[in-house]
């Protein structure tokens, strides 16, 4: 009995307004925003989306590197040192350019073949004087107007030049035809003279000669190495001509000589120990194309550290330019995603006021604003965009200018459809009894439109506009994919995944590209699923 009285006492008992019994009633903000968390899914999409803003904005304040940070390696690789070249053909040397033309140097060529001592062009005579099979004079008649020569007068250091006088005496010289030379025995302590005269001491001949060019004295031994007045060694006359590849680079006469014999030996490597006891190891490949050798050495450079693998330094290694991937993706989602929400913010703002005087005045006015909606609508906004980017490309438009104009040019293009959804729901909204009451107020049109009319279509332009990021990342993604859209130095997650237009890169370089594309996936799905929750929340009508 004592229940059923309690019972019955509960059920006429009343509650004041203040009673903290009372059942609380919601705002119309915090329902929705129950409905959505209710959504397990939506507050997923709604973490990862967390997750990737505090990825992109907060990780590129941490990361101890900058997107467009450029890092090195030192790798050995073949590079080419010493250039080397065998004259196998007779090469002109010109005394008189006038004389000595080409036409006269192709009948010189002639008349060697021939074993002919002369020949005659314009009424003019030339002698072809024999000296050995490496050397030829050319006469008109008198007067030596050149040479035909395989030897080669080279500088010892350095690229000097020689003049006639001085080539013509020192190959004579070499050849032992030079009238009025002196040979003479080597001076006592020139090592190299009296290497050359003890190889000639058998035969009781001198190894040295001595001659007169430019009004200076030279010597040259049987090496066919000149050396001026103070013994200092100038050039070498020789039919292989030897440079260093670098100019400050001086290949000394012992490196030449046993360089050559191996050439002439046919060796593929070459092995040269220095005066102060150093060896070096060269490689000796033979470019047929130019007719000459490449003698090259394994050299440490300082190169891109291009596509390395992920280590501790680089968790995620390095892309192509040698910059760290894992700053590369942090930078790009954040270019991404403020690409993404100006764009949409962009294209709302325009939506919004065209699509509400569309849709509030009516009539004509509609008439003519929906027209204008229709010529965008029917505007190819690819190749609008294609277009444009050619004209950057073209003007050389720097990175941020590119980017801004990219924002612009999207943003144009998208606000069509946003108009449309704003003007249909006001031409429902602004027949309802709450318009009606706005007007009997006397509450001017801009109030009525942006005060009472446009929050009512808040809720679906939310879900518009959150559903539309995801699609304008992507489309921004497709555009730096194709380089229509941000370039370096800025990242964004389009471009990164450029490099797999490398079929190498995409098969062996999963860390350039996967990276990347998930996070894509991820950020653009994140937005679909919020987007589709908060569509949820705002439907009153939905199960819950």
């Amino acid at each position: 009995m004592a229940n059923k009285e309690n019972t019955s006492s509960k059920k006429n008992e009343t509650y004041s307004l203040n009673d903290d019994r009372r059942v609380k009633v919601l705002s119309p903000g915090a329902l929705v925003a129950k409905r959505f968390f209710r959504n397990r899914l939506a507050v997923t999409g709604l973490i990862i989306l967390a997750i990737m803003f505090v990825f992109s904005f907060v990780g590129g304040l941490v990361s101890p590197y900058q997107q467009d940070q450029k890092f090195y390696r030192y790798e050995p690789h073949l590079k080419t040192v010493v250039a080397a070249k065998h004259n196998s053909e007779l090469t002109p040397i010109i005394n008189d350019k006038d004389s000595f033309s080409g036409i006269v140097q192709a009948y010189t060529v002639l008349a060697i073949e021939q074993k002919n001592e002369s020949f005659e062009n314009e009424g003019v005579t030339y002698t072809v004087e024999k000296i050995n099979d490496d050397l030829y004079l050319v006469y008109e008649g008198e007067n030596l107007i050149g040479m035909e020569s395989k030897m080669s007068v080279n500088p010892s250091s350095g690229d000097s030049t020689f003049s006639f006088e001085f080539s013509y005496k020192a190959l004579m010289a070499s050849a032992g035809k030079l009238q009025g030379a002196e040979a003479v025995q080597p001076a006592e302590g020139d090592e190299s003279k009296e290497d050359a005269s003890a190889q000639d001491a058998t035969e009781n001949t001198a190894s040295v000669t001595e001659f007169e060019a430019d009004g200076k004295k030279y010597t040259i031994d049987e090496s066919h190495v000149i050396f001026d007045e103070k013994g200092e060694e100038v050039a070498y006359a020789s039919a292989y001509v030897i440079r260093a590849v670098a100019n400050d680079v001086q290949l000394s006469r012992n490196f030449k000589s046993e360089l050559i014999n191996d050439l002439e030996a046919g060796k593929k490597e070459f092995t040269y120990t220095d005066e102060n006891g150093e060896t070096s190891e060269y490689v000796i490949e033979f470019d047929a194309s130019k007719e000459l050798w490449d003698i090259k050495q394994n050299v440490s450079t300082n190169v891109f550290d291009t596509y390395s693998t992920p280590s501790k330094a680089h968790w995620l290694g390095t892309d192509k330019n040698g910059m760290d991937m894992l700053t590369r993706l942090m930078y790009g989602g954040r270019v991404s995603l403020i690409i993404g929400f100006i764009v949409v913010f962009f294209e709302t703002i325009i939506g919004v006021i065209f699509g509400g005087i569309s849709g509030y005045f009516g009539g004509r006015v509609d008439n003519l604003m929906m027209r204008i909606v229709d010529v965008f609508y029917c505007i190819p906004s690819m190749p609008i965009i294609i277009i444009i980017g050619a004209a950057m490309d073209a003007a050389n438009l720097e990175a941020t200018k590119r980017m801004i104009m990219l924002m612009v040019v999207l943003g144009l293009t998208g606000w069509p459809g946003i108009a449309r959804l704003v003007r249909g729901q006001i031409l429902s909204l602004r027949e309802q009894e709450f318009m009606t009451a706005t007007e009997a107020c006397g509450i001017s049109v801009s109030r009525r439109i942006f005060k009472h009319l446009i929050p009512n279509v808040i809720p679906q332009l939310i879900v518009t506009m959150t559903m539309g990021l995801g699609s304008t990342i992507i489309l921004e993604a497709t555009l730096s994919f194709l380089g229509l859209g941000v370039r370096f130095p800025f990242a964004s997650w389009g471009n990164i995944i450029n490099d797999v237009n490398n079929v190498f890169v995409l098969t062996h370089y999963w860390n350039i590209w996967i990276p990347a594309g998930v996070l894509l996936l991820l950020t653009v799905l994140a937005f679909n699923i919020v987007g589709d929750g908060l569509r949820d929340a705002f439907d009153p009508k939905m199960k819950r």
